[in-house]
C-alpha cells in the first residue's frame, strides 16, 4: 500500500514522536476498575512493546468503557505499532493497526465530543494515512474547541500541504513558529509551502535559519540547493550540493543535481556566439547581347526582314531587264 510507505512515516516524525505519549500520560493516575491495566499499558508502551500495551489498554477499557483515556491510550499504542510496522516494511500489519487506531480515536470523540484532543489524534492519524480532507475537518474542529492548540495547528498545516493549500499551510506553520520559535520542523515545512507558492526567497530564508542551527544538516542543504536551482541561482545551489556531498559522498540524487546545476551555470555564463557578418550578395552583371536576344526579339527581327524583302520585290517588279550587247 503506497499510503503506508516511509514517506508517510516521516512526514511529521519529529512532532509525532514528541506527542505520541500525550494520551498515555493522561492515564498515569490509576482509574477505578482498570487502573492497574492502564498503568501496565503505559509501562509497556514506554518500552515500545506497543501491541502488548494495546492488550493491557483493552482490559482497562473492558473494566471502564466510559473512560476516554482507555481509547486514547490504546489508539496511540496502535498508531505507534503501525509506525513500527511501516519501518519494517510490513504494509499489511501497518494498515490493520492504523485502522484500529482510527476506530479508537473515533470512540474517544464519541465518549468525549467536547475534548479537542480526540479530534487532534484522529486528524494526526488521518494525515499519516494521507487522508487529508477528513484530517482537515477534524483539525478544524479541534481548533474550534481549543484555538490555541499548537499541535492542531501543526497537523492542519501538514494536511494543507497534502492538499497543496500553500498559503494556508504557511499561516499555520507561522502560528506555531510565533509561539514556539525553536520548532525547527515548522521552519522546514513552511519552507516547502513557500516553495509551492514559488516564493523562493522566503523558502531559502527558512532553510538558512535551519542551517544556522545546524550547518551540517544535509537535508536542509540539499533542499536549499534545490530551491536555489528553482530560482535559477545555480551559483548558490552548487556550494550547497557540494557541502551535502562532503557529508554523504554516496548520495546519488544530490550528485545528479550538482551536475545539473553546474551544466546550467555553464550555459548561463557562456559568451554568446559572435554575430556572423552577412555574406555580400554578388554585384549583378550587365546583361550581354546574347542574353537580350530572347525569342520575342528574334521573332520581331524575322518579321522585319520579311517585310523589307517584300517591299524590295514590289519596287523592282516590272522593270525591263538590261539586254546584253553580246551577239549570241
Amino acid at each position: 500500500m503506497n499510503m503506508l510507505n516511509k514517506q508517510t512515516l516521516t512526514i511529521a516524525t519529529a512532532l509525532i514522536l514528541s506527542v505520541a505519549a500525550v494520551h498515555i500520560a493522561l492515564a498515569k493516575k490509576p482509574a477505578a476498575g482498570g487502573g492497574n491495566h492502564m498503568q501496565r499499558g503505559i509501562e509497556l508502551a514506554q518500552q515500545k512493546h506497543f501491541d502488548a500495551a494495546a492488550a493491557e489498554f483493552t482490559k482497562a477499557i473492558e473494566a471502564n468503557p466510559k473512560d476516554p483515556r482507555g481509547y486514547a491510550n490504546r489508539g496511540t499504542a496502535y498508531r505507534q505499532a503501525a509506525r513500527a510496522a511501516v519501518a519494517a516494511g510490513d504494509s499489511e500489519g501497518a494498515s490493520t493497526r492504523y485502522q484500529a487506531a482510527l476506530a479508537d480515536f473515533s470512540k474517544y470523540v464519541e465518549v468525549a465530543p467536547k475534548d479537542a484532543s480526540g479530534y487532534v489524534e484522529r486528524g494526526e492519524t488521518q494525515v499519516e494515512l494521507k487522508q487529508y480532507d477528513p484530517a482537515l475537518a477534524d483539525l478544524n474542529k479541534a481548533l474550534e474547541l481549543k484555538p490555541d492548540d499548537l499541535t492542531a495547528n501543526k497537523f492542519r498545516g501538514f494536511a494543507e500541504l497534502g492538499l497543496s493549500q500553500w498559503d494556508k499551510a504557511v499561516a499555520d506553520f507561522t502560528a506555531v513558529i510565533q509561539k514556539k520559535p525553536d520548532d525547527l520542523q515548522s521552519y522546514d515545512r513552511r519552507a516547502l509551502a513557500y516553495r509551492g507558492m514559488k516564493n523562493y526567497d522566503a523558502a531559502i530564508a527558512d532553510y538558512t535559519f535551519l542551517l544556522s542551527k545546524n550547518p551540517n544538516d544535509m537535508e536542509a542543504l540539499t533542499k536549499r540547493g534545490y530551491t536555489y536551482s528553482l530560482a535559477l541561482q545555480y551559483e548558490n545551489a552548487i556550494p550547497d550540493y557540494e557541502a551535502a556531498l562532503k557529508i554523504n559522498p554516496q548520495d546519488n540524487d544530490t550528485s545528479q543535481r550538482l551536475q545539473y546545476a553546474q551544466s546550467m551555470l555553464a550555459k548561463k555564463n557562456a559568451s554568446p556566439p559572435p554575430a556572423t557578418s552577412p555574406t555580400p550578395s554578388p554585384t549583378p552583371e550587365k546583361p550581354g547581347l546574347i542574353s537580350l536576344m530572347n525569342p520575342l526579339y528574334i521573332g520581331i527581327g524575322i518579321v522585319a526582314l520579311i517585310i523589307i524583302a517584300v517591299v524590295v520585290r514590289l519596287l523592282t517588279r516590272g522593270k525591263p531587264e538590261e539586254t546584253s550587247s553580246r551577239i549570241r
